[in-house]
């Protein structure tokens, strides 16, 4: 397997001392920035396969960041938040982050979310199913595209991770915390089950006519979500 990039973005010397060095360790190639100006430069200069971004940096914001790189990338990006910040890590979700830790953290715990992300985004060509079609929504995930009759829908990573989840088992209810299992490979001890509300919340944005009365992805109300073919 080819030596993966990893950027991380934090302008706390310490922070990004310890998190490089366990990346490193797990046999990742490092780039690291202080601020989100050099953060900007590095991801033009030389793109990684992920980011680990801050959300509080000097200069350019890590929402302002995560802003651009969703402008031209599909580049999978973690971000770092502080715990009392809710607005921030709903804000970073719907901008199209994939993940988020909280600080304080644990580096062997962030360590192991790159990981975890890494191994899904480079094992998806190899196990990847034929197109999930269903009327004029079509699902490939093996060129990871998706479209709506003639419309191509551009969506992130994760958004993309959870649409190919549920609609490979249509009429099927599964709970916020079975997808944060199935999709993050996390739980609702590790992880804000809003995660996934945010992320139905953008997927229907983007494929339904009407995103308050869906007809693609349904809320059963106590329980959790369905795909409806």
């Amino acid at each position: 397997m080819p030596m993966t990039k990893v950027l991380v973005v934090d302008d706390e010397p310490t922070v990004r001392e310890v998190v490089v060095g366990y990346l490193r360790r797990d046999g990742h190639e490092v780039a690291e920035a202080g601020d989100g100006t050099v953060a900007l430069e590095l991801l033009d200069a030389d793109p990684p396969d992920l980011v680990v971004l801050d959300m509080m940096l000097p200069g350019v914001h890590g929402l302002d960041v995560l802003r651009r790189v969703r402008a031209t990338s599909d580049i999978p990006v973690i971000m770092l938040t502080a715990r009392a910040e809710e607005s921030d890590r709903v804000a970073g979700l719907e901008l199209g982050a994939d993940d988020y830790v909280v600080k304080p953290f644990s580096p062997r715990e962030l360590a192991a979310r790159v990981n975890g992300v890494l191994r899904r985004t480079s094992g998806r060509q190899a196990s990847a199913p034929g197109p999930i079609v269903h009327g004029e929504l079509t699902v490939d995930p093996l060129s990871r595209q998706v479209t709506l009759g003639d419309r191509e829908i551009e969506m992130t990573p994760k958004e993309f991770d959870v649409l190919v989840f549920l609609a490979a088992s249509p009429r099927q209810v599964f709970s916020r915390a079975q997808l944060l299992e199935s999709v993050w490979q996390s739980s609702p001890d590790w992880q804000d089950p809003a995660t996934v509300t945010v992320h139905v919340r953008r997927i229907r944005n983007k494929i339904e006519d009407d995103p308050e009365h869906p007809r693609w992805i349904t809320t059963v109300w106590g329980v959790g979500y369905r795909f409806e073919p």
